[in-house]
């Protein structure tokens, strides 16, 4: 991972409001940057009472998700729509290396404080400009959330059940892919810039732009076939029995990714299923085709016959890119994620194996599903 200190002495003004430019910011905190929010007199940033709890609003303090984006930032009030804010902001950004804002275009220019006003003051400053569909174009001013810049992109209908009815995701894929994440790594290339001598320069972040020039597979079947794969048809996309989703006993799921041919043969060796080692899509199986579509029926009624749990006791270990869909609280607390149910975790499977010193072996038949 990154060394929390690497930005060490970088200062950042953060003018943005809601998820992508306030994680792009949270990005740069976390990597050592010093980071000064800046919001409105009043209600300030809307995420303050966004999915706020009623606890948090009896208390007075802003939510669990303000918090969560916002932690390890400075915070200010600044009224730019006066003249003494916009004489603040411009005494800031002549320290700054950074200034990150997600105002629609022409907001910031009409206020006399936009990239080219500002640069004059300090012209090594990385302007970043966060919107919905670019500085500039004939959606510039248009209005939108993630749902609607991963619906132009094309993404949205590659989020699609089996009967091609696209899904809702619960994951801000254009917020945070188009958006926090490409502008940290655009901030950070002009950044890269300025340190080899050259100036500072305004970074104009597209979310639907981004995650278009991201829907990778689709663009591949596009250039292949003249067509994005339906629901269900493609290699990434519920076409083969070795990389889906399988409905556990209990109603639970399991995420099936064995890509390459060696993952698949060892998980099917473990489900003492050895015959259909190979019938893999890297081997002439034809994606979408009637033997996926017969070994999938197949796969689904075997992961069916047992719960969850078992499934993953069998397969983790193997090293066959099997996992549990885990909910957002197992998440949480799984040891991948939580150092401290690794450590219960190890001294629990440390108490077995004392426990089980003593015990009897058992030295029946091996315990494998047929």
């Amino acid at each position: 991972m990154t060394s929390p200190a690497a930005l060490q002495g970088l200062r950042v003004l953060d003018l943005t409001r809601l998820l992508p430019g306030p994680v792009a910011a949270l990005r740069l905190a976390e990597m050592g940057a010093d980071v000064l929010k800046i919001e409105a007199p009043g209600a300030g940033d809307p995420t303050r009472t966004m999915l706020q709890a009623s606890s948090d609003r009896v208390a007075g303090r802003p939510g669990v998700f303000y918090r969560m984006v916002n932690r390890g930032k400075r915070e200010t009030r600044l009224d730019l729509k006066s003249e003494a804010g916009r004489t603040v902001l411009r005494a800031l950004a002549r320290e700054a290396d950074v200034l990150i804002e997600s105002f629609r275009p022409g907001v910031m220019e009409r206020l006399g404080i936009g990239y080219e006003s500002l640069s004059v003051l300090n012209p090594k400053l990385v302007y970043c400009a966060i919107t919905g569909y670019g500085s500039t174009g004939p959606f510039a001013s248009q209005a939108g959330h993630d749902l609607n810049y991963i619906a132009y992109a094309g993404v949205l209908e590659q989020l699609a059940s089996r009967d091609g009815a696209p899904i809702l995701p619960n994951f801000q894929i254009a917020d945070l892919l188009g958006g926090a994440a490409s502008a940290v790594a655009q901030i950070l290339a002009a950044l890269w810039h300025v340190a080899r001598g050259g100036n500072g320069r305004f970074v104009d972040i597209s979310m639907s732009h981004v995650t278009h020039s991201n829907n990778f597979l689709a663009q591949v079947s596009l250039a292949n076939d003249g067509a994005a794969p339906p629901a269900g048809g493609g290699l990434l996309n519920g076409g083969v029995p070795c990389y889906n989703l399988y409905r556990t006993r209990d109603g639970r799921w399991l995420a099936v990714a064995a890509l390459e041919l060696k993952f698949w043969d060892t998980l099917c060796h473990a489900l003492d299923r050895p015959e259909w080692a190979f019938r893999h899509w890297s081997v002439g199986q034809s994606i979408g085709g009637p033997d996926a579509l017969a070994l999938m029926r197949d796969m689904a009624d075997l992961i069916a016959s047992r719960p969850l749990e078992d499934w993953v006791r069998l397969l983790e270990p193997l090293d066959c890119c099997v996992s549990p869909v885990l909910t957002a609280a197992e998440a949480a607390q799984h040891p991948l994620f939580n150092p401290d149910a690794e450590a219960e975790t190890n001294a629990e499977a440390d108490e077995q194996a004392r426990d089980g010193a003593n015990e009897v072996p058992d030295t029946g038949e091996a315990k494998r599903p047929r």
